[in-house]
């Protein structure tokens, strides 16, 4: 029987081998044609990546023409053009203006100005080109009042060339070089040499010429292609080219043909000898398969069920281990909890990935010592942690959690800088102990999404899901009352107090769908400021307002200011600002009419910051006023008014709950003289009475806004509202 059993080992054995013989005669030319394709494909991927560069310098380019424009200083303009080249990937800049004179940066040649290029850039637009040594000159027309008067020219050196276009692919064994239609190289890699040697190469009599035919009429044609040959030194390679779309440029690239075959032979001959040793070892495998299965069962089980940072269970293993502790124990005897460490993802940042894991290892140790008989803990990935207690009792629980807590923060003892652990607790008391452990989970998380930090924990209620449901459905409302015009405008009047006639006006909205009834602003702006619904829903509201502005140049009646919201969520959009001028435009809304509103909080983030400036700019330019809203709220207000060019602060009704303070009267007086100062104009936002009128008078406030002249009207209201010589308390929403 074993006997048999060797023969027939035998015989698959010595097929398999003359099997794999006969493969791996054909494999070195299956290899080279495979490598011919992958070396098209990196080459055709680096080559979009370059093209992508050269666009994207040449729009940095045109940006810092644009920027140079506004200057008329000298000095100025070189000093401001130093900093925003800085944050580009130009190396240096010049400025050469048609009457000769010319602005350089560190590292720019002062004979930029007599080249051809440049000249060109006069007349016919930005343009590409290479200087000797290798530098690259992005070069951009600099218009003034629509007259080209100069040009804007961004260089970047070879060193810097060279980094963009060297390939980490084919195992550092490849080159990469640009060359022009004649073949002359414009931006070479570290090792030049064998480039210089393809003249040798292509006057070879042993290689094809109809092949070397074709490839000059690829690169006259600016087509790409794959040329292999033999080289001087009887080395096989592989030369891809692929049109880079500037200056009739190509970008080569060039590997060796035997680059995925040349370990081909020691393969062969490390199977055949690996083969022979299994022949020879077959017995002994054999008699071993059983315990190796069994030692590869407990490794599987120990990978599929630890942790590997914290070497304790993970959640496959948390999800089985609760089956044990409470699917046979009584409904409320334990509640699973959910952690989650609050903006982790910094601590990474600014520590490092190994301090960010030595701290999950000493998060699950101290949750280890703070659990007892009967429970268990796991971490679930990333820096989540799920926790089985045995305990019902909320106090219980949270005194638990709140030790927790502390014990994770106990390494600041000794720490020389503090960084406290911010946790997020979600507990979900389980009632229902035939119920899916996934589902408890699940309820866990969303008791943790909706921790306010005002208890040490937050408890699951049915009423939590009931409000994902509710928003679902709001979301899936959204594009039906869109389209049934379901959101509707509302007017609140702005009144100038000088002769208490309106002085424009705030569009707000309100949603009134046909099944639920009125819903709420409390309810859907913060839902879709998650979305980008919020985006859709500003620029209905822009347009209905748009209509209603229209309508009134129809009917001959005065135009007053209007004021519209803006959500920061606009701004991850650069370009965000031109469908709100294409509508302006549709329904030819004249200029200083419309006033667009950001809240003050926008103003504080670093990274949006000079983005923001840039887009106020941009909307005076579209004939947009801009407006502040929620002004004195943040902790730099004053420093605002500084760096950006609003025309209109709303002062926050914070500053008014309390009108008799001797303090709030005084800031606010003080803030409406500077802002006279500055050309600035003030509205007081939330005014309800006549002590709170009396007071902006005295302090000679412009305009004011609040249910003391009026309520958000519908724009029938509205109108009637204008035209009634008596204006207070109309009824409103």
């Amino acid at each position: 029987m074993w006997k048999r059993r060797w023969i027939v080992l035998s015989v698959i054995v010595i097929f398999i081998i003359a099997v794999m013989v006969f493969k791996t005669l054909d494999l070195k030319k299956t290899l080279e044609r495979s490598m011919e394709g992958y070396a098209s494909d990196v080459s055709d991927q680096l080559t979009g990546g370059i093209s992508s560069q050269f666009a994207s310098s040449l729009t940095a380019a045109s940006l810092l023409a644009d920027h140079a424009s506004e200057y008329q200083d000298s000095q100025e303009l070189a000093d401001t053009l130093m900093k925003e080249t800085e944050k580009t990937e130009f190396d240096s800049y010049a400025v050469i203006f048609s009457d000769g004179t010319a602005i350089y940066g560190d590292g720019a040649a002062e004979d930029l100005k007599t080249m051809p290029a440049i000249q060109d850039s006069f007349g016919k637009g930005p343009s590409v080109d290479c200087v000797e040594g290798q530098n690259l000159l992005f070069s951009v027309p600099l218009c003034r009042d629509g007259t080209v008067n100069g040009v804007f020219v961004g260089v970047r050196r070879k060193e810097n060339m060279q980094a963009l276009i060297q390939s980490e692919s084919f195992a550092g064994k490849g080159l990469n070089c640009i060359v022009d239609s004649e073949g002359t190289v414009v931006i070479s890699p570290t090792d030049v040499k064998p480039f210089l040697q393809l003249d040798d190469i292509f006057r070879s009599d042993t290689e094809d010429r109809s092949d070397i035919t074709k490839m000059r009429d690829d690169w006259a044609a600016g087509r790409p292609g794959v040329y292999s040959f033999t080289a001087v030194d009887k080395s096989r390679l592989i030369m891809s080219y692929c049109p880079l779309g500037v200056n009739g440029w190509m970008l080569l690239t060039l590997v060796p043909a035997d680059l995925l075959s040349q370990e081909t032979d020691t393969y062969v001959f490390h199977t055949f000898f690996c083969l022979a040793g299994i022949i020879l070892a077959c017995g002994l495998f054999l008699a071993m398969v059983l315990r190796f299965y069994r030692v590869g069962r407990r490794e599987m089980e120990k990978a599929a069920f630890t942790d590997p940072l914290t070497g304790g269970m993970n959640e496959a293993a948390f999800r089985m281990k609760y089956r044990s502790l409470a699917e046979k124990a009584p409904a409320c005897t334990h509640a699973v909890i959910f952690l989650n460490i609050k903006n982790f993802k910094m601590m990474n940042e600014n520590f490092g990935m190994k301090t960010g894991n030595d701290i999950l290892i000493h998060i699950y140790k101290k949750i280890m010592e703070n659990i007892r008989e009967g429970e268990t803990d796991a971490r679930a990935g990333a820096d989540h942690f799920f926790i089985c207690m045995r305990e019902n009792r909320e106090d219980v629980i949270q005194s638990r959690v709140t030790r927790m807590t502390e014990a994770m923060n106990a390494f600041n003892e000794h720490a020389a800088i503090e960084y406290h652990l911010s946790a997020q607790w979600g507990v979900c008391v389980v009632d229902e102990p035939d119920l899916n452990i996934a589902v408890i989970q699940d309820r866990a998380r969303i008791a943790c999404r909706q921790y306010d930090g005002n208890s040490a924990c937050c408890f699951y209620t049915p009423a939590m899901t009931q409000k994902i449901r509710e928003e679902h459905e709001l979301n899936a409302l959204f594009d039906g009352s869109v389209e049934n015009h379901d959101f509707q405008i509302y007017m609140q009047p702005k009144v100038r107090l000088s002769d208490g006639r309106p002085g424009g006006a705030e569009v707000l909205v309100r949603w009134f769908h046909p099944q639920k009834g009125r819903i709420l602003p409390s309810e859907f702006i913060p839902l879709f400021e998650k979305s980008d619904n919020i985006c859709r829903l500003d620029l209905y509201v822009f347009e209905e307002m748009c209509i209603f502005l229209y309508r009134c140049m129809q009917d001959n009646r005065e135009l007053l200011p209007v004021s519209v919201n803006l959500s920061r969520v606009h701004f991850k959009n650069l370009n965000f600002l031109s469908e709100f001028v294409a509508l302006k435009e549709k329904y030819r809304i004249p200029d200083g009419i419309i006033e667009i509103e950001l809240t003050e909080s926008i103003l504080f983030d670093e990274q949006q910051r000079e983005l923001v400036k840039e887009t106020i700019v941009k909307m005076h330019e579209q004939g947009f006023l801009c407006s502040l809203d929620d002004f004195g709220v943040g902790f730099s207000s004053l420093a605002l008014l500084k760096d950006f060019d609003i025309d209109t602060i709303k002062l926050d009704r914070e500053f008014f709950m309390d009108i008799t303070n001797s303090k709030a009267r005084s800031i606010i007086t003080g803030f409406i003289r500077l802002a006279k100062d500055m050309g600035i104009h003030v509205v007081a936002e939330g005014i309800e009475t006549q002590e709170q009128i009396d007071f902006l008078k005295e302090a000679d406030c412009e305009l004011v806004q609040g249910y003391y002249y009026s309520k958000p009207l519908t724009v029938v209201k509205f109108e009637e509202w204008t035209a009634s010589p008596r204006r207070l308390f109309p009824e409103g929403e």
